[in-house]
């Protein structure tokens, strides 16, 4: 298993241009993730637009954090298993979640929102255990943990997986709205800016023959 493992990745950067983007795509991720930090911490401190929500106002928040983050971290471990087991499509993910991070900061620069009137925050507990970072509440439009779920989706290729990862997705996003973590609108469009950027990124890199279209599938 291991050595088959071996075998892909020494494959994929037998590609000088798997070799090229995978490095400028590592690159951008690293830039973004810290771009991205310094920008939710500016963000907490703008005034935003606190408007009410039909589906909220339909019943009251309850604190769902251990199942919401349990169903984010064994989804999280499950996609790093599978991409590390498919370099060209983790070189999509690359790309693609460093389009959604852009994405969502300009859609949160452009629309700030309060927070919901009765939210819940969640806080991640490993984030806690280690004492490190503080609450954000403001981090709104659009849901990020709905986002990011949506595009483990698009990402497997495997059907049965497909299904596991639409369920987890699902199951998120009805966690967040239960804890009023997020107004509805901000989950109900999370999963079409993850679809756009999954759409750019295979744009990007889409296999160039059939062979590579076949590796691509499995």
């Amino acid at each position: 298993m291991k050595n088959k493992l071996k075998e892909k990745w020494i494959d994929a950067f037998s590609s000088k241009e798997f070799r090229i983007k995978f490095i400028i795509y590592v690159i951008i991720l690293i830039v973004s993730l810290n771009i991205l930090v310094r920008f939710l911490n500016y963000n907490e401190n703008r005034v935003g637009i606190n408007f009410p929500d039909p589906l909220l106002a339909l019943f009251s928040p309850d604190d769902v954090t251990w199942l919401t983050f349990g169903v984010i971290y064994l989804s999280l471990i499950g996609i790093i298993i599978y991409l590390f087991n498919n370099p060209k499509i983790f070189l999509i993910a690359i790309l693609a979640y460093t389009i959604m991070i852009l994405l969502r900061m300009t859609a949160m620069w452009l629309l700030p929102l309060e927070p919901p009137v009765k939210m819940i925050p969640l806080v991640d507990p490993v984030v806690e255990f280690f004492g490190k970072g503080g609450v954000l509440k403001k981090d709104l439009f659009f849901s990020g943990h709905t986002s990011t779920l949506t595009l483990f989706t698009l990402l497997v290729v495997n059907k049965k997986l497909k299904y596991i990862f639409a369920a987890l997705t699902i199951i998120v996003g009805l966690c967040v709205l239960i804890q009023h973590v997020h107004y509805s609108i901000d989950v109900f469009a999370a999963p079409f800016f993850a679809y756009f950027s999954y759409w750019v990124s295979r744009r990007f890199n889409s296999p160039k023959n059939t062979s590579d279209l076949e590796s691509f599938r499995q």
